[in-house]
């Protein structure tokens, strides 16, 4: 379980990625080599990890997402093929072990390649895959559970000094580099990022801060839920008529059990990831607060086992 220190350097990441660890120990009334070490051991015992993200509804890219059944055999192989590919984010492994999910990003009007060869792979059942059409929580909105531990005068002090006017514009090549690379680690210096992008440090770090001013790239905290006492993974999808489906989402957006809210194509038409602290947790969620919303014609509920990637490129290990 993190501590109170470790929860505000979470949080402050969450605010500003690329915030210095000065400020951060500031803002939390310690030593910069404590803020340091803290990090550094949540690195190494927790899967912590700053990344840099472009937003897909800023970037002109679509997400898909893919349901894939699979003998037992194969799934866990499968899984592992498809974190190490570039366009997947958030692997994971569920159900009883047959099924796996994951987000494939291509852009506007391409069908994602890996859609093709998905079913003639061997040890793969049964493929679906659902366009993500509205996010109402998850992408640049952190989950509620590590979001509760500085002030909000402390928030303040950790939002990020960027640009007021900044006009967007398709990213270039350079740009591209840039985000790769921000997606190993949100942390990267200006000067590797310079040497990745063949630009000056001061470039690069004016077209970062224009990449952040126009909403194009954000940065998100990847860190093991168990650190925050979770044991408890699923997936919900739901069925909500077309006329409650704004209602439903806005509403399930607001509940601290939940880490992401979209809306997608397919039978089903609401996504959510539920975090609880146990199963008995999950039920009382599902049975007193998505029970609560008539709107809700159908649910289907499928237990999160294991997560082979998350947000950013693949990690050096898989996270619980």
């Amino acid at each position: 379980m993190l501590e109170d220190v470790e929860q505000g350097l979470v949080q402050a990441l969450q605010i500003d990625g690329r915030a210095p660890f000065s400020r951060v120990a500031e803002v939390l009334g310690v030593s910069t080599q404590t803020v340091i070490r803290r990090y550094q051991r949540l690195r190494t015992e927790a899967g912590l990890r700053v990344v840099g993200l472009a937003d897909p509804a800023q970037g002109g890219r679509t997400q898909w997402i893919v349901r894939i059944c699979a003998t037992p055999g194969a799934s866990e192989a499968l899984a592992q093929s498809l974190a190490r590919r570039p366009d997947t984010s958030w692997v994971k492994l569920t159900s009883a072990g047959t099924e796996i999910f994951a987000i494939v990003q291509a852009p506007q009007g391409v069908h994602p390649p890996v859609l093709h060869k998905l079913p003639r792979t061997r040890g793969i059942t049964t493929v679906s895959a659902h366009c993500l059409l509205h996010t109402y929580l998850g992408g640049p909105t952190a989950w509620r559970g590590r979001t509760q531990a500085l002030t909000p005068s402390q928030q303040r002090l950790l939002q990020p000094a960027l640009p007021e006017e900044v006009r967007s514009a398709p990213l270039t090549d350079a740009d591209h580099i840039l985000i790769d690379a921000l997606g190993h680690d949100g942390r990267t210096s200006y000067a590797d990022l310079a040497r990745a992008t063949g630009s000056t440090q001061a470039t690069v770090a004016r077209r970062l801060n224009a990449l952040r001013a126009c909403r194009r790239l954000f940065f998100d905290v990847e860190v093991d839920a168990a650190a925050y006492g979770i044991t408890t993974q699923a997936l919900l999808w739901m069925a909500v008529p077309p006329a409650h489906l704004e209602h439903v989402a806005n509403t399930l957006a607001a509940h601290d059990e939940l880490a992401a809210v979209v809306a997608t194509t397919g039978p089903t038409n609401l996504l959510a990831q539920a975090l609880c602290a146990t199963p008995t947790d999950l039920h009382r969620y599902l049975t007193r607060r998505l029970g609560a919303l008539p709107q809700i014609q159908t649910l289907e509920t499928a237990p999160v086992l294991r997560t082979f990637k998350a947000a950013g490129h693949l990690n050096a290990r898989p996270t619980a």
